[in-house]
């Protein structure tokens, strides 16, 4: 059984700068993510009998990918002021992964990247901040490959009271050096010919976490590639 390390504690510093940062891009995020889920919907109401299904189509995809932003935003805010709010509901985490993935490879156009995620079970928690948490776990994925076209596997197990969902890549591995780093914030793990990012994607996976009740940690990882393990609560 896996050992899962208890929430670091960050200098005060570095943990006053994620929250004002947080709370700084929420809020300026808030009003054009609404005028977009507006806008959206006033559409649908005014042009559904005029158009195709695949326009209609795309058109909710809009308005729902707006919603969930704004969700992720009031979630983002209240976690920069200390309460977190969670709005936990059954969700499909084969459909989540999935969805999740299509995004991303979409979005870095790796076509020849695979998921491996067949038979993941229903869970309870809230479905944007856990699928914000795929997504930083799935983009590191893509992003930290090795010279082999990019390959993920998601499986889940219970585990007492918990969920155990692992996911295993088959990238280039993390040096040793950079292990007990990666959960830090404003840390970004060096790869060459990249330009650096803010370094919040594992610090804000595991914050998310941490409000739903869970934990993440990185079980394994060689030159054939990482698995991270999340824990869950079932109920």
């Amino acid at each position: 059984m896996s050992s899962y390390p208890t929430k670091p504690t960050f200098a005060g510093d570095s943990e006053e700068r994620i929250k004002r940062f947080l709370a700084t891009a929420s809020h300026d995020l808030q009003s054009p993510l609404r005028h977009i889920a507006m806008y959206a919907e006033l559409l649908l109401d005014d042009l559904e009998e005029t158009l195709d299904g695949e326009q209609l189509q795309s058109l909710r995809m809009i308005m729902e990918k707006a919603q969930t932003a704004q969700r992720l935003t009031k979630a983002l805010m209240s976690l920069a002021g200390g309460t977190p709010q969670v709005t936990p509901e059954e969700v499909d985490l084969q459909a989540l992964a999935e969805s999740v993935w299509g995004e991303l490879t979409d979005e870095t156009a790796v076509g020849e990247a695979t998921l491996e995620s067949n038979g993941l079970p229903s869970i309870r928690t809230d479905p944007a901040l856990f699928g914000l948490v795929l997504r930083h776990l799935l983009t590191n994925a893509l992003m930290y490959r090795s010279e082999a076209a990019p390959h993920v596997a998601i499986a889940a197990e219970r585990a007492g009271t918990d969920w155990l969902i692992r996911i295993s890549d088959n990238g280039a591995g993390i040096d040793p050096a950079y292990r007990e780093r990666i959960f830090e914030p404003f840390w970004k793990l060096p790869k060459p010919g990249t330009v650096q990012g803010a370094g919040l994607g594992l610090t804000t996976a595991r914050e998310f976490l941490t409000a739903l009740g869970g934990d993440i940690s990185l079980e394994h990882s060689d030159e054939s590639g990482s698995r991270f393990v999340i824990r869950l609560p079932i109920a």
